[in-house]
């Protein structure tokens, strides 16, 4: 193992600057983009050549079933709410997929909103899930 293996740590947030940058997005985001070319490839689906593979069908199957918001409005709110807590693009992306109940689950499931030092005290992470939550209640 090398010493940058060792000093990689993504509880703590000690990841490659790469992938601290990275744009990820939530199941339902992408949910949403494969629903949509889904629609047009099912508009031009006379054309052999814009026939969907089975990854992509696939794919959508999966995003669509692990998705805990369907529609376009929620989705928007539940990033925004998330992008107001200066969370690292994957930070938002898990608590955004696994929609943790308690402050104790969202910690356990995202150890670094914790230990980076950031102001993200237990009544802070308790504020941002009680928004999530009411989001998904009036979807």
């Amino acid at each position: 193992m090398s010493a940058a293996e060792e000093e990689e740590n993504a509880a703590e947030l000690k990841i490659p600057d790469e992938f601290l940058k990275a744009k990820c997005l939530m199941n339902c985001e992408v949910a949403l983009i494969l629903e949509h070319k889904y629609e047009q490839l099912q508009q031009m689906a006379d054309d052999p050549m814009n026939q969907m593979s089975q990854v992509f069908e696939k794919s959508l199957q999966y995003v669509k079933r692990f998705s805990r918001y369907k529609n376009p409005d929620a989705v928007r709110q539940v990033r925004e709410i998330l992008s107001r807590h200066q969370l690292a693009e994957f930070e938002l992306c898990v608590l955004g997929n696994l929609c943790p109940e308690t402050v104790e689950e969202a910690i356990a499931m995202v150890p670094s909103i914790k230990t980076r030092g950031r102001a993200h005290d237990d009544e802070a992470i308790e504020k941002m899930l009680t928004d999530l939550s009411l989001i998904k209640k009036f979807e």
